[in-house]
């Protein structure tokens, strides 16, 4: 094996990591928001967990891409260390698909047509030409995914044909074939397979170097097996760099990873090898192909996977005890880990979370200052206090992080829910400060003996009752995503702009009447505008639901349609009039149109 063969090598090698990079990237952006909603469905049951977590590796084809995930969502606090484990094992499983695909590399020329179509030097220039035509030609950006799937594969694959070439010469070499037979020895095998994938952070790409070997011939079973097994205890490596500075209980995500492989090892490798000393196996000293590679990776997962996968307790109480807890005080979660942003999809998704937590506590704020308008209590301001200094560094971390995110390559519909996120954390933050004004307002009503009449209290407490509704239906059509709901918000909106126009004018009429005192004159007019403001601030939430359905909608030219001619809109805002009729014109008042 000469220099320029080496050279062949190292850039066979560098085009198969580039193929599986494009190629994982752009499966992701096609798997689109079902990644983070599979992921979601793994905490019901450890069987569900395996499954996901084999399907998912599969998808993203990097069982560490998958666990450095995790340790990002138990960093934040998002995930729990048991809901990993089964996930964990099902990654295994998953990563063997590679494996699967590049075994076709090693169909023979002597096959059949079909079989010789299958052969990768067959489909991929096909492949790569039209992959390359969707990426330049397509419009839509999952088309544009699937393009980048296909010329991710071809340069995977053209990598897989390099790095075979390159070693083609070894076939002849007396040299390799010792260092071959060398290479049985258990332990030595398992050590190159382990330092090997190590270096280059990839089960996938040491597996593929392993199947360009043995097409050279020369590489026998008994030598493949125990590099394979070291090569599985090495893809670790990735999850274990990632989990430097992290909480304690994402460190223990990592272990889980080094101690499942690490058993699979030390039961399978010695047992494999008494059987063989009991049973003599022929095929242990015959060269093996890449499809036989293939066989053994899954067979020695599977194996592992079906062996421990009852004793997953046992595994989470190993990576407690292996990582224990510090002795300082517990530690704080952060707020979103930055090794979510790899996995934007993901990323937003928690993003999401994390804004619905933030909007729950705007609710409890909201509802506890208008409560406190008629029964002050002193002890819930500081806790209201408390909670607006929390909404504030929601919106600020929530903002920075998402920021951080758009500047990642996205998807049109990752970017269009980013858009959505921050309107809607903007707006949320907002009717906390509105929140944090009606609270002032019931601390200078407490400090001050006299009240608002009885009028103006039934007209503020009806439209308290009408805003209270829209906010809540805010909520649920943000979190659920219901665009039938979103749609209900718009009408209730228009009906509290009146009824607090119509309030406003009536209190105008009780000053003249002297039935109202000028003191409390603007605190009711400024109390009445926050609760308008709230409302406007929920339409804007339910308009980037509405949008969020169809990207086509102009927000302004939606907001400033003839709603005359909205049937719809008409009948819900006749629905909630009647149920809000409270506020009555006054026969001399200022008419509300």
């Amino acid at each position: 094996m000469d220099l320029f063969s080496i050279l062949t090598l190292i850039g066979g090698l560098a085009f198969f990591l580039y193929g599986i990079s494009i190629m994982s990237s752009g499966l992701e952006k096609i798997a689109g928001g079902k990644l983070e909603k599979l992921l979601k469905k793994m905490t019901s049951s450890p069987i569900k967990g395996l499954l996901l977590g084999a399907g998912i590796t599969a998808v993203i084809q990097s069982s560490s891409a998958t666990t450095v995930m995790l340790i990002g969502l138990v960093n934040s606090g998002l995930m729990d260390l048991s809901q990993t484990i089964s996930v964990i094992i099902g990654t295994n499983i998953g990563t063997t698909i590679t494996a699967w695909i590049l075994s076709l590399s090693g169909i023979q020329e002597g096959a059949s047509f079909i079989l010789k179509l299958m052969k990768p030097e067959s489909f991929t220039p096909l492949l790569a030409f039209i992959g390359v035509c969707m990426i330049m030609a397509a419009k839509s950006n999952k088309n544009k995914s699937v393009g980048s799937v296909m010329v991710g594969f071809a340069i995977l694959m053209f990598g897989m044909g390099l790095m075979s070439s390159s070693m083609a010469p070894l076939s002849q070499n007396e040299d390799f074939r010792n260092a071959m037979i060398a290479f049985t020895n258990p332990f030595l095998g398992f050590i190159v397979g382990l330092v090997i994938t190590v270096i280059i952070q990839s089960s996938s790409a040491s597996v593929g170097i392993l199947q360009a070997l043995s097409m050279v011939g020369g590489v026998t079973w008994g030598a493949a097996i125990p590099i394979i097994l070291g090569q599985n205890l090495g893809t670790c490596i990735s999850a274990v760099l990632a989990s430097i500075g992290v909480s304690t209980n994402a460190k223990r995500v990592a272990a889980v990873h080094v101690i499942f492989n690490s058993i699979g090892a030390i039961i399978l490798l010695p047992l494999f090898y008494l059987a063989n000393a009991i049973f003599k196996f022929a095929f242990v000293d015959m060269d093996i192909n890449p499809v036989g590679i293939a066989i053994v990776h899954s067979t020695y997962n599977i194996l592992t996977a079906i062996m421990l996968f009852n004793f997953i307790k046992t595994i989470e109480n190993l990576a407690i005890k292996f990582v224990p807890d510090t002795k300082k005080e517990a530690e704080k979660k952060i707020f979103l880990d930055e090794r979510l942003l790899n996995t934007p999809t993901l990323a937003i998704s928690e993003c999401f979370v994390k804004t619905v937590e933030m909007a729950e506590i705007v609710r409890y704020n909201y509802i506890t200052s208008t409560k406190m308008l008629k029964s002050f209590h002193k002890k819930k301001v500081d806790e209201i206090q408390e909670n607006e200094s929390t909404i504030d560094t929601f919106e600020d971390y929530l903002n920075s992080y998402l920021l951080k995110l758009s500047g990642r390559e996205l998807t049109e519909a990752d970017n269009n829910k980013i858009s959505q996120v921050m309107l809607a954390i903007g707006d949320f933050e907002r009717i906390g400060d509105h929140a944090t004004n009606i609270l002032k307002y019931a601390e200078k009503l407490n400090d001050s003996d006299n009240k608002f009449s009885d009028e103006a209290v039934e007209e503020i407490k009806t439209i308290v009752g009408a805003v209270s509704e829209i906010y809540d239906m805010t909520l649920d059509c943000y979190k659920t995503d219901d665009l039938e709901l979103a749609q209900k918000i718009e009408p209730l909106e228009a009906v509290i702009k009146k009824g607090v126009k119509r309030a406003k004018n009536n209190h105008i009429q009780r000053l003249q009447n002297g039935q109202c005192s000028a003191e409390k004159s603007f605190m009711f007019s400024d109390l009445l505008n926050d609760l308008r403001r709230i409302a406007a601030h929920c339409g804007n939430i339910a308009t980037g639901v509405i949008q969020l359905h169809d990207i086509t909608l102009n927000k302004h030219e939606y907001n400033h349609r003839n709603r005359d001619e909205d049937m719809e809109f008409k009948n819900r805002y006749k629905d909630y009039k009647s149920r809000y009729k409270v506020i009555k014109k006054n026969k001399d008042t200022i008419s509300a149109k």
